[in-house]
């Protein structure tokens, strides 16, 4: 996609990236940038390879790019790991320089979530089943920041990643149930080269539990593999997970999230692992 023709952002826009705190600044900050596509890229921070998908794809094609770095409380659950997610601020700050990011947006939880806050958006049916059967307010946490942030920045298309593809799924409902003006962008997950795909959270996986993670992938791999020969996807995945010590299968499943996807969430000691692989040109 080319980028908006017969406008070019000034060169000091492209001096650098420019962290904002403030919902007001952000807005007054986008202002003069209209007349070119924008692009927001949603985020918690702590950048990884599958970030960086993302930012290239929004700097290629859109003039403005806007990278929020929130780690959103109302997405975590009781108990989850609110405290010790991990976080980067320099090293996120110079990495979304060096992708080319204009600005990117830092606040702080009581500037998204003022005292008093109480509006909440709840999807139904899609944010009801698999994750939403162990998490069941993370949905809501992630529709009531992704509508903020939307409203925040207006932006013409939104990227998110198809890691997590029942998320995806409910962003895309919720733009079309609200009649949103703008585009959701899927960005293919992204993978180490052992196969792992990658998430903040691997950084809590100690090297020998990252050994049995890999289980995680293999099992979607081979469910993938007897789809296409006509077997059975969630039969398979789940026997190959079952069959590794030292992990806990919370659901194997297929979706059809934006076409039939085989989905899996896993335990491997006390980190929390979700991935999945589509399914298209199967027999099953």
């Amino acid at each position: 996609m080319e980028l908006e023709q017969g406008y070019e952002p000034d060169d000091e826009k492209r001096a650098g990236v420019k962290v904002v705190r403030t919902k007001i600044e952000l807005r007054g900050a986008l202002e003069p940038f209209r007349r070119g596509r924008i692009a927001l890229v949603p985020t918690m921070g702590a950048f990884h390879e599958g970030h960086l998908s993302l930012l290239r794809a929004a700097r290629q094609e859109c003039n403005t790019v806007v990278c929020s770095l929130f780690v959103n409380p109302a997405q975590f659950g009781q108990g989850e790991d609110l405290e010790r997610y991990p976080r980067s601020g320099a090293r996120d700050r110079e990495l979304a320089r060096a992708e080319g990011v204009d600005f990117l947006f830092a606040p702080a939880p009581e500037e998204m979530y003022p005292p008093g806050f109480e509006t909440w958006v709840k999807p139904a049916r899609l944010a009801l089943e698999l994750e939403g059967v162990i998490r069941p307010t993370h949905f809501r946490g992630v529709a009531t920041i992704c509508l903020k942030l939307f409203n925040i920045v207006h932006p013409n298309i939104a990227y998110f990643g198809a890691k997590d593809a029942q998320q995806l799924a409910v962003i895309e409902r919720l733009v079309r149930d609200l009649d949103l003006e703008l585009e959701i962008r899927a960005v293919e997950t992204v993978r180490d080269e052992d196969g792992l795909a990658l998430s903040s959270r691997n950084a809590y996986l100690s090297p020998a539990e990252r050994r049995v993670a890999l289980a995680l992938p293999r099992a979607l791999a081979l469910g993938a593999e007897a789809a296409r020969d006509g077997g059975d996807p969630v039969a398979t995945a789940r026997t190959a997970l079952d069959e590794e010590a030292g992990l806990k299968t919370q659901y194997v499943a297929v979706a059809d999230y934006g076409g039939r996807r085989l989905l899996a969430a896993v335990r491997v000691g006390k980190t929390r692992l979700i991935d999945n692989v589509s399914l298209k040109g199967s027999r099953t």
